[in-house]
This record gives C-alpha cells, sequence and structure tokens, in this order.
C-alpha cells in the first residue's frame, strides 16, 4: 500500500504547515498530491459569538483559509506535487467522509479532538468516529497550541505497536513500502499477563520466547524492504507499555491498528489506539479493520 495522495484536514489553529512539512519525506515513497480540506462546523461559529450564524462569518472564514491554502500550495507546487482544497461549511466527519469518496486519498491527517471528558462520554471522539467510518489510515497530531512540537522527521523512529489483528496486517503492508522514509522502525507486542499465570519458568520464557520469534520473522520482512527493524516485547497493560515504549526508544511516531468494538462498546470502554492518539504527546498513525 503507497501513500500517493493525501487528505490535509485543518482548522489551522490546531494543525499547520509545519505538521504537513514533516510529511513531505512521503515524497521519496511516491507521495505526489495533497488535498486540503478546512470545514466550518456552524453551530461551532454560533457558540463562539453567543448569537445566531452570521453571513459574514462565513466569508471571512473562507477567505481566511482559502489566503491559508494559496500560500501553502505555492510551496507545493514548487515542489512538482499536486494540490486541491475543499472549504466547506459542514459537519466535520460527513465532509471528510465526502471528500474521502471523491477524493480516494491514502491518508487522512487531522489534528487531534479537544473535547473534553464529559462530552467524550455522550458524543464519540472525532477520532474515534472518523476511523470507525473510513476505510483510509488516519494520521492524528497532536494540537500544537498545547505547546508539543512536530518532529522535523516523523518517520525518522516509528513504534509499531502490533497486536498480530488485521489491522496490524494492513499496516505493515503500509510500513513495508516506506524503505526509503523510515530511519529505523520499532517493532513492539505486548504479552498479556494473564498468559503468564504459571509457576513454570519454562512456561513463562516460551511465551516470551514465542512472541520475540513473530517479532523476528517481520523485522527480516521489513529488512528485505530495506527498512531496519528493532523487535521488543513487552508484558502488562498494552496503553502503559506503548507510551513506556515510546518513551524509551524517542518514538517520532506512534503506529497502531483501530479496535474493531462496536459502538456501544467503543463509547463506553474506550479502546487503546483512541486512547494513546487522544491523550499522548506523540503523532498516530492508525490503521482501521479491513472491510
Amino acid at each position: 500500500m503507497k501513500i500517493k495522495k493525501l487528505l490535509f484536514v485543518t482548522k489551522f489553529e490546531s494543525l499547520c504547515y509545519d505538521a504537513l512539512h514533516s510529511l513531505l519525506d512521503l515524497r521519496k515513497s511516491g507521495l505526489e498530491h495533497v488535498v486540503f480540506l478546512n470545514v466550518i462546523e456552524r453551530e461551532k461559529v454560533s457558540m463562539r459569538r453567543g448569537k445566531g450564524y452570521i453571513k459574514e462569518d462565513e466569508v471571512r472564514l473562507k477567505e481566511t483559509a482559502n489566503i491559508r491554502f494559496i500560500d501553502w500550495a505555492e510551496n507545493l507546487f514548487e515542489m512538482g506535487m499536486e494540490v486541491g482544497a475543499y472549504i466547506e461549511v459542514a459537519s466535520l466527519i460527513p465532509k471528510i467522509l465526502d471528500v474521502v469518496e471523491k477524493e480516494t486519498p491514502d491518508l487522512i491527517v487531522i489534528g487531534r479532538s479537544r473535547k473534553g471528558k464529559l462530552e467524550q462520554l455522550y458524543s464519540r471522539s472525532d477520532i474515534t468516529e472518523l476511523t470507525r467510518r473510513s476505510p483510509v489510515p488516519i494520521l492524528v497530531f497532536k494540537h500544537l497550541a498545547e505547546g508539543k512540537m512536530v518532529p522535523a522527521k516523523l518517520f525518522d523512529r516509528p513504534l509499531f505497536a502490533t497486536s498480530w489483528s488485521n489491522s496490524s496486517e494492513k499496516a505493515v503492508s503500509c510500513l513495508k513500502e516506506l524503505g526509503g522514509v523510515i530511519g529505523e522502525l520499532h517493532l513492539m507486542h505486548v504479552v498479556n499477563e494473564k498468559k503468564l499465570n504459571s509457576s513454570d519458568t519454562h512456561d513463562v520464557q516460551s511465551v516470551r520466547k514465542n512472541e520475540r520469534n513473530r517479532l523476528e520473522d517481520l523485522c527480516g520482512e521489513f529488512a528485505q524492504k530495506g527498512i531496519s527493524a528493532r523487535p521488543h516485547v513487552y508484558v502488562g497493560d498494552p496503553e502503559t507499555e506503548i507510551l513506556k515504549a515510546a518513551r524509551e526508544y524517542q518514538a517520532t511516531l506512534i503506529v497502531l491498528g483501530f479496535s474493531d468494538r462496536t459502538a456501544l462498546a467503543e463509547r463506553w470502554l474506550g479502546s487503546i489506539s483512541r486512547n494513546i492518539a487522544d491523550k499522548s504527546m506523540f503523532p498516530c498513525l492508525l490503521f482501521p479493520v479491513k472491510k
């Protein structure tokens, strides 16, 4: 799976040109087209003003977005890339999906949701809803307003946490195409502590060894694609251990498969991928379940 076209969804205050610039290394593996999308959510504009929606607001916001996109497009044109843009007054997720259907991008790039805990409890986060409804991988950046800088080389040290699921298989397919982009890939699997409930030391070590062998085999597959990869086995709570590994190996990106839980379970229980994308300081590349 090559990334030739990406959809860059921005509200500007949460995702700016430096985030896009960190993705341009993907040109080495085939990126040639960027589509910008700015969605003006009418109800949010009204809430900020404390009164009804005013047409002048729409015109001002559209023109402001257009000016920014023209500036960004000029930079990309100079690199020989194709550029498209949409500026729409609409609901965010339906409009993203509409543009995905029209443009068929290989990757969606979006800023992390800023909803509070109570709002997320009753209304699934944009990330969760988008991942559930889109067949396209999603790259989630943390809001720059919170003081976290975008890595200059996003793919320098990615950490891929595999659960051996079908969404993890989709991630493997994509990562194998990034041989000219990835610096060093760290592969990890988190073993459930319940699998280690044995009084026999040999049984415990056998579990670790089996997972290590699977990771080493996967490292061999990446090596054939020119990607240096290192295997790591962790034990415990997946969310905790993935974030621990990301800090230990100074990851520039966390790569995860997304949960295939039902909408109700996702709302009340959350998921490892969503929690990490929502809470962590790291950009996250999420792969939905294969359709």
